[in-house]
């Protein structure tokens, strides 16, 4: 792990804090595919969560957290979630197997929970699936793992953002070909516990790979992306972006202000939020490099870049 000690400053200090995360994840999953990885990392309130793909049987596989007290010295990890289920990555039952649509995304909720995001591996079925966690958001409680749904019908969700202020969630997603969606999740319908459905994969403004071709004739009965939502009792993305983005993280900017990244796009896409919780004056602005993730903080927004592997400072004063 590295550390800079100032992020105006050139000079970095570099240590290696010693951890056992290799008790969960190691050489032995990276070596069957680069699909296999840490997804996010989330310190706070002197903790640290981490996300990654687990092998819990041979060759089956889910997204779980492992959490610990933090300290620079040394860190014991332990399991906080690791779901029961898992998806075999040779014998599924629509045959497609794809780790990237792991989700993985960690944020924090209040004192006793954090928010999860769970993919659905491509097996999109699952999504719709109220048993299954896959193709969800969770709330996770931080003293014993336990958890509960609070939306569903997501394909693979990238970024979470908590707005207090206007007591909504925020979430991206990546679509299939086309339909990288922006989702808005109603906190107080969470607390009238209400699983809120977001269609996936009976509905979206994207297309399976390949398209309507006659190989896909059975994937489209099964998986129809119809192109409206709300007239299959599903809750309309507030975008969709058609060609897909490569959509990524969200984060608040200023009042009812908001920013979203992007990778294939190598974008920017900035918003706002009107009264009636519609986008408005979305405005893109290139950077030329894959942007994974976004932090905000006094007016600058920082861009953790894939192509350099570097940090970009952007001044929005």
């Amino acid at each position: 792990m590295a550390f800079r000690k100032n992020l105006d400053s050139d000079k970095e200090s570099f240590r290696q804090i010693q951890n056992n995360i290799n008790e969960f994840i190691g050489i032995k999953q990276f070596r069957k595919n680069n699909w296999f990885s840490v997804k996010d990392l989330l310190i706070v309130n002197n903790k640290i969560f981490i996300s990654y793909t687990e092998e819990i049987k041979n060759n089956c596989w889910n997204t779980s957290i492992i959490y610990a007290d933090f300290n620079y010295k040394k860190i014991k990890l332990k399991k906080l979630f690791s779901p029961k289920e898992c998806i075999h990555s040779l014998k599924n039952i629509d045959g497609e197997f794809n780790a990237h649509q792991s989700g993985g995304k960690i944020i924090s909720f209040d004192k006793k929970h954090i928010l999860f995001s769970l993919g659905d591996y491509r097996s999109r079925y699952l999504a719709q699936d109220i048993k299954s966690v896959n193709g969800k958001i969770i709330k996770v409680n931080i003293n014993n793992g336990d958890y509960r749904i609070i939306s569903m019908g997501h394909r693979n969700p990238q970024g979470l953002f908590f707005d207090k202020k206007e007591n909504i969630i925020l979430e991206t997603e990546h679509g299939p070909l086309g339909g990288d969606e922006v989702n808005l999740i109603k906190i107080n319908n969470i607390n009238k516990d209400s699983i809120q459905n977001y269609g996936w994969p009976i509905s979206s403004a994207g297309e399976h790979y390949g398209s309507k071709s006659e190989m896909n004739k059975k994937k489209y009965e099964k998986y129809p992306l119809y192109k409206s939502h709300i007239k299959h009792g599903f809750i309309k993305p507030l975008k969709s972006f058609v060609p897909s983005i490569g959509i990524s993280e969200i984060t608040k900017i200023g009042l009812n202000k908001y920013v979203i990244s992007s990778m294939k796009d190598k974008s920017l896409y900035f918003f706002e939020l009107n009264k009636q919780k519609q986008m408005i004056n979305l405005n893109r602005l290139e950077v030329f490099e894959r942007v994974r993730d976004l932090k905000f903080k006094d007016s600058k927004l920082y861009l953790f870049m894939e192509d350099t592997a570097s940090i970009g400072i952007l001044n929005l004063k």
